[in-house]
């Protein structure tokens, strides 16, 4: 019986975590909701995730949500799947680093840039720092080898990377050679295709 359920619309940061689930191989059951018809805002979705947000994921009696969280979660409840790093390892530490750099550095620094304030904060007042330091320390780690840990594909991997596809699509993150050799070899990879499959037949496909 399938223990997993994703909350999940298309397009949204909802598709790190399907990406997540495809990498990791169990099977799961997506719940479809509409953003535009205000799903997520509803009493039954709300009951799931107070914020009104996707994604969303129900495992057995537990529910996650926020997408790297999740991500954290299924690497360690699926390490058969070889995605993270385990307690122990002197290497952790910079697994979660780069698991929490995503939603705390990146995307609050490409937020930042597309909506640009009148004035600009100072740089302590903001937890990400300035946006070409993040931009610079992202580019530093991805020269040494082919994912943030040298060989090794984590779930940090599926946190940063889908960060970078996105910001590198609108412009908000530069096309460094770092930048675009990473996503390519991302691009390849089967999870992320069938994630990204399941993605556009979501969105082709019309609303009941």
């Amino acid at each position: 019986m399938t223990s997993l359920t994703l909350y999940h619309a298309a397009p949204s940061r909802s598709s790190i975590a399907l990406w997540m689930l495809e990498e990791i191989g169990e099977p799961y059951v997506l719940n479809v909701l509409s953003l535009k018809d205000g799903d997520s805002r509803k009493p039954a979705y709300l009951a799931i995730n107070p914020m009104g947000k996707v994604p969303a994921l129900k495992h057995e009696d537990a529910v996650i949500t926020e997408a790297a969280a999740i991500c954290c979660y299924l690497a360690d409840a699926f390490p058969q799947a070889g995605l993270a790093v385990p307690i122990g390892d002197p290497r952790r530490g910079t697994y979660l680093k780069w698991l929490f750099f995503g939603p705390s550095c990146v995307e609050p620094a490409m937020t930042d840039k597309a909506f640009r304030r009148a004035e600009p904060p100072p740089r302590g007042a903001l937890g990400y720092g300035d946006y070409d330091t993040v931009v610079d320390v992202l580019a530093d780690a991805l020269r040494a080898g082919r994912y943030l840990l040298d060989e090794r594909f984590t779930a940090a991997d599926v946190v940063i990377g889908s960060g970078l596809r996105w910001g590198m699509a609108f412009k908000l993150i530069p096309d460094r050679p770092e930048f675009t050799a990473y996503t390519a070899r991302l691009a390849a990879r089967p999870a992320l295709k069938r994630a990204q499959a399941k993605d556009a037949e979501l969105m082709a496909t019309p609303a009941p």
